[in-house]
């Protein structure tokens, strides 16, 4: 006896036919400026090692490598003095400010209506989008960046792929929020050193360890997946 197709297939039982919300969030960081401070432990190292190798150096004779009398006329030696490693930013902890934290990288945090919190409570988040109808999901967090720093003239988004995602589950707070995807995608800052952020109440440049106060609830997940 032959059945029909439509008695062979029948819905799976638990699944919700209403689509699953996309949401591209993006990782926004400026990379150190300076080179970071030696690690104690490394610093000894390397004296250690630079004595050891002047016991058995090569010995030279003093006018070999005595240069004072081989210098040309008009040469000069310009004594250089480095910009300080700590700024006015860091002093004042001006977190509005990309002159801060110059040996770390910052990261953007937006404070405003954030996908999935309710709309009467802004709360910290990356800049994000929800998935629409953009080519790619990079294209969409293209877009979601765009809508706050106005143009991608100074970016440099990191890969074609995400670089994390998490499952942000249907809570009391939210319930006319279903569960949704949050894609992650990694972009950089390029030669400059203020933005013009708009469409948020409020941002701020923040180290990894900042940033982790904001979300004390993702923070496990956010120290896996941010290296720095």
């Amino acid at each position: 006896m032959q059945r029909s197709l439509s008695s062979l297939v029948r819905p799976a039982r638990g699944f919700s036919t209403k689509a699953e919300k996309i949401v591209a969030s993006v990782l926004f960081e400026r990379l150190p400026v300076v080179i970071p401070k030696i690690d104690p432990v490394v610093y000894a190292f390397q004296e250690f090692s630079f004595r050891w190798r002047q016991q058995y150096r090569r010995r030279y004779p003093d006018e070999f490598l005595d240069k004072s009398n081989a210098r040309g006329k008009g040469d000069y030696q310009i004594d250089y003095v480095p910009a300080p490693r700590i700024t006015e930013a860091d002093k004042t902890n001006d977190r509005k400010s990309l002159q801060r934290g110059l040996d770390r990288r910052l990261y953007l945090l937006l404070y405003g209506n954030a996908y999935g919190s309710p709309a009467a409570n802004p709360a910290w988040h990356f800049p994000e989008k929800v998935y629409e109808s953009e080519e790619t999901l990079r294209k969409c967090a293209e877009s979601a960046l765009e809508s706050v720093l106005g143009d991608l003239s100074h970016t440099y988004f990191v890969g074609n792929a995400p670089m994390g995602h998490t499952v942000m589950q249907q809570t009391e707070d939210s319930v006319e929020v279903p569960s949704f995807k949050r894609f992650f995608f990694k972009s950089q800052v390029i030669a400059t050193n203020k933005f013009n952020i708009r469409k948020c109440k409020d941002f701020v440049w923040v180290t990894k360890d900042e940033l982790l106060e904001y979300f004390p609830d993702q923070a496990k997940f956010l120290n896996k997946m941010i290296i720095s």
